[in-house]
C-alpha cells in the first residue's frame, strides 16, 4: 500500500515531524514574542530587517543604562540552535536568555534569525548568518542603517556565540571572518554553548546509545540533504586538516554539559584546537549533572546562573 500524505515519513519528536507530502510539523520553538522593554532586566529590544532579499531579521538588545552613557559596549552576535530546523530568534526562550545575558554582561547583542531546514536546506543557515554579520559590520563607522548599533556597539570588541547548531554556525562564521575580512570589526572571541559537531568515528562514549547516534546523524542529513555524511566539514570541522588555522579570533570558551552526548565533541574541539598551532586561549567549562541546552530549559537553576555569569565574565575580560 502506498503511504498517504498524512503519514509520518520522519519522526524526530519532540522536536519535529516530516510527513509524506513534505509538510513539516514543528513541535518545539513555534511560539514568538514581540520585542520591547523587559521590565525585569531593563533591557530594550527591537527587530530590524538585515536582508531585503530574504526578509530575515535580527533582534537587537541593549541594556537600559546605555541610553545615559557615552561608553560603547562589547557586541555579541548570537545564532540560535536546535538542529537548524526549529526555533527562531524571536522565541521566548531566546528573548529570556538574551535579556538576562545583556543585563548581566552590559553588552549589545544581535540575535540572528536565519532560514531553517528542511524547507531551506544547508547552506541557507550559514549564508544568512554571514549576510547578517556583514550587515552588522556595516555600522562600524557609525553610518549604518540602525542607530542602536551606530551609537552603542564597540566594533573593536566583538564576540560570536550560539548554542547547539548555533554554536556550529558561530564556528564557521569565525572561520569566514579570517578569510573574508570585514572592515572595522575586531572579532575578539567566541562562546560555543553545547556545540553541535559530529563525525563518522565516535569520540568518547558517543556510540553507547545507537538510537541517539542515529538521530543526531539523521537530523544533519535532513538539514543538509546533499551532505557527504558525518565527516562533512560543516558538521565535522574538527578533523579537517586546516582546523584552527583560520579561526578568526584569539579567545574561545566552550560550554558543555555532563549528561549531553555532544560534550565529547566539545572537549575534542578544545584538544584539537590546542594542538593545531592556533595562537590563542581556549577553555572548556562542564556543567555537572546537566543535559543539552539546560541553560535555556532551566534558566534559573544554579548551573545555568553560573554559566551565564561565566559567559559575561568572558566577554568583559576582553574590554579595552
Amino acid at each position: 500500500m502506498e503511504p498517504t500524505a498524512s503519514e509520518i515519513r520522519i519522526d524526530f519528536a519532540p522536536m519535529f515531524r516530516v510527513y509524506q507530502d513534505g509538510r513539516i510539523e514543528r513541535l518545539l520553538g513555534t511560539q514568538t514574542v514581540p520585542p520591547g522593554l523587559d521590565p525585569k532586566t531593563n533591557v530594550e529590544s527591537k527587530d530590524v530587517v538585515y536582508s531585503q532579499e530574504t526578509a530575515q531579521c535580527v533582534r537587537i538588545y541593549v541594556p537600559g543604562t546605555v541610553f545615559t552613557s557615552a561608553q560603547k559596549l562589547p557586541l555579541l552576535v548570537y545564532f540560535h540552535g536546535r538542529g537548524f530546523c526549529i526555533e527562531t530568534a524571536f522565541s521566548p526562550t531566546y528573548r529570556n536568555y538574551l535579556n538576562a545575558l545583556v543585563s548581566e554582561a552590559k553588552i549589545v547583542a544581535v540575535s540572528v534569525d536565519y532560514r531553517r531546514a528542511p524547507e531551506h536546506p544547508i547552506p541557507a543557515a550559514y549564508d544568512d548568518s554571514w549576510t547578517a554579520l556583514k550587515w552588522v559590520a556595516s555600522h562600524y563607522d557609525g553610518n549604518g542603517p540602525e542607530q542602536w548599533l551606530n551609537r552603542y556597539a564597540d566594533f573593536e570588541n566583538v564576540y560570536l556565540s550560539g548554542d547547539s547548531a548555533g554554536a556550529n554556525i558561530a564556528h564557521h562564521i569565525a572561520i569566514k571572518t579570517s578569510k573574508e575580512k570585514l572592515d572595522g570589526m575586531n572579532l575578539v572571541g567566541m562562546i560555543l554553548s553545547l556545540p553541535y559537531f559530529w563525525g563518522k568515528e565516535p569520540v568518547g562514549d558517543e556510540d553507547k546509545n545507537p538510537a541517539v547516534w542515529a538521530e543526531i546523524e539523521g537530523i544533519w542529513r535532513l538539514a543538509s540533504p546533499t551532505t557527504s555524511g558525518s565527516d562533512d566539514p560543516l558538521i565535522n570541522p574538527i578533523d579537517d586538516q586546516s582546523f584552527g588555522r583560520f579561526l578568526g579570533c584569539k579567545r574561545v570558551l566552550i560550554c558543555v554539559a555532563e549528561n549531553d552526548i555532544l560534550k565529547y565533541r566539545g572537549w575534542y574541539y578544545c584538544e584539537k584546537l590546542k594542538n593545531s598551532g592556533w595562537d590563542g586561549e581556549v577553555e572548556v567549562v562542564e556543567a555537572e549533572g546537566e543535559d543539552h541546552v539546560f541553560h535555556l530549559s532551566k534558566p534559573c537553576c544554579s548551573n545555568a546562573v553560573a554559566k551565564l555569569k561565566k559567559v559575561a565574565e568572558f566577554m568583559n575580560q576582553g574590554k579595552a
